[in-house]
């Protein structure tokens, strides 16, 4: 029999510490003296007390460690129910939000997509939007140890040939699991904490330089402002895209950096990829810009370089309404969003190395019709790749492009027009967070969708996040019966 023991035992210590975070919020408010502080109080205790039980009962059955089965249950589990009590605050606070309302703004939060259903951001308490940037903050860590800890482990979408990433820097042995992830999150409490700091260099408050470090990092995109970062000036928005990039780079190699490999992160090829398509999107856009005269010179190109680069790493922050820059430039958006950033970052989508490994055998498959006697090994990165990841490189394609598909059949069938329906299912998919249009657009929000329509959304998130193979799984019979 499937025991499903262990899984909630480690679920239950993870809701326990999520309901010792809303601390921090509570304390804020206090501090503020808002009257809001109850609000997370209460919902820490819910929180606490239930993730403490979960935890206790099926204490016993942790010391088994997990299978194979558990581990796919736990990856989809966290992720289903850390949203579940971090909606808490939302429902039961200022938002007076529908617990369909506040379930969507925490998983877009812990999923890191961004989108959001709350308005009127300039006003919440302050508590409520550290919640929101802490929601995504522990959404990007959570994401890393799932990618260079799970996903290669359970073989999913090809990731499993980063499985020894983690552990070899071109023949040097790093030191243990345990001793990496500790380095993976110093380095990522570092980037928080230099980023907020340049955000205070370049005029923000002290308040949204910390909360907007925490959701750059993350590549979240929650602001603290409806009109994102339209309200701040040039040398932020330079500041944001370098930090942003930085959080789209596999951190694995940051480690490996730190530990005397420094030609480690230039030495990916997807980092090198990653940077040439940002080089070639963004200066294709200025040109559009140009062109068309909606912005001129270095405003134009600062407008685009920032656009492009929120949207690709699936950051979601918006310095303009784009949508209002002509069909080429909504093509443009569209597809870099698409891409995503690189393995083992907080980045999202179908990400850069997976387009690498598809065009190379693509590539293969052509030599070897033209050669058929000849043999060929696909590499990357110096090693053959073996048909497995091939095979489930080739599946997450299929899979990722039939799910956006059905997504957006679904959302139109509850009554959105083409436009909205499909740019909100790859927004959600992709993790990026706004999608096209008036409605979901970067001028405007997921607040005016219907129950379901956000129900369809959240769920699409969920899969996007967990790159989709490691969710499906979960509903097919061989999978419960083993």
């Amino acid at each position: 029999m499937f025991d499903v023991r262990p899984v909630f035992n480690v679920i239950g210590l993870l809701v326990s510490c999520l309901g010792l975070t809303m601390m921090f919020p509570m304390a804020l408010d206090m501090s503020r003296g808002n009257g809001h502080a109850g609000v997370f109080l209460e919902s820490a205790l819910i929180t606490c007390l239930t993730g403490s039980m979960m935890y206790l009962a099926t204490r016993r059955e942790a010391a088994r460690g997990l299978t194979l089965q558990q581990t796919f249950l736990l990856t989809s589990g966290v992720w289903l129910a850390l949203p579940i009590f971090g909606a808490l605050p939302f429902a039961l606070g200022a938002t007076d939000s529908s617990f369909t309302d506040a379930f969507f703004e925490a998983m877009s939060g812990l999923t890191t997509t961004g989108a959001t259903v709350i308005s009127g951001l300039d006003y919440l308490p302050d508590g409520l939007l550290l919640w929101r940037s802490i929601l995504q903050w522990l959404g990007g860590i959570g994401i890393i140890v799932v990618a260079m800890v799970f996903l290669p482990e359970l073989r999913v979408g090809g990731m499993q040939i980063f499985k020894s990433e983690g552990f070899d820097t071109f023949g040097k042995i790093l030191p243990r699991a345990t001793e990496i992830a500790a380095q993976v999150a110093w380095l990522y409490v570092g980037l928080t904490g230099a980023c907020a700091v340049i955000y205070i260099a370049t005029g923000m408050r002290s308040f949204d330089a910390v909360l907007h470090a925490m959701t750059t990092i993350a590549t979240g995109g929650f602001s603290t402002y409806d009109s994102s970062f339209v309200k701040f000036g040039a040398s932020t928005e330079y500041a944001a895209v370098v930090f942003m990039c930085l959080a789209a780079l596999p951190f694995v190699r940051y480690v490996q950096l730190i530990n005397g490999a420094p030609g480690s992160l230039f030495h990916d090829s997807q980092v090198r990829v990653f940077f040439i398509v940002l080089l070639v999107t963004v200066g294709f856009l200025t040109l559009v810009l140009w062109q068309g005269y909606q912005f001129s010179g270095e405003l134009g190109f600062r407008k685009a370089l920032f656009n492009v680069v929120s949207i690709t790493t699936g950051t979601g922050y918006a310095s303009a309404d784009y949508s209002t820059w002509g069909p080429v430039a909504l093509v443009v958006f569209f597809y870099a969003g698409l891409v995503g950033g690189c393995a083992g970052s907080t980045s999202c989508s179908v990400k850069v190395f997976r387009y690498q490994l598809l065009v190379s055998a693509i590539h293969m498959q052509l030599r070897k019709i033209h050669s058929p006697s000849g043999v060929f090994n696909l590499r990357y990165q110096g090693r053959i790749v073996g048909t497995d990841v091939i095979n489930s490189v080739i599946s997450f394609f299929v899979i990722f492009f039939v799910s956006l598909g059905v997504s957006a059949m679904a959302l139109a069938l509850t009554g959105l027009d083409l436009l909205t329906a499909f740019s909100g299912a790859a927004a959600a998919l992709a993790n990026i967070g706004p999608g096209l249009g008036e409605v979901i657009g970067p001028s405007g929000n997921y607040s005016t969708l219907s129950d379901s329509a956000k129900w369809i959304l959240a769920f699409t998130m969920l899969l996007g996040r967990l790159e989709l193979l490691a969710v499906y799984t979960l509903f097919t019979l061989r999978f419960w019966r083993n």
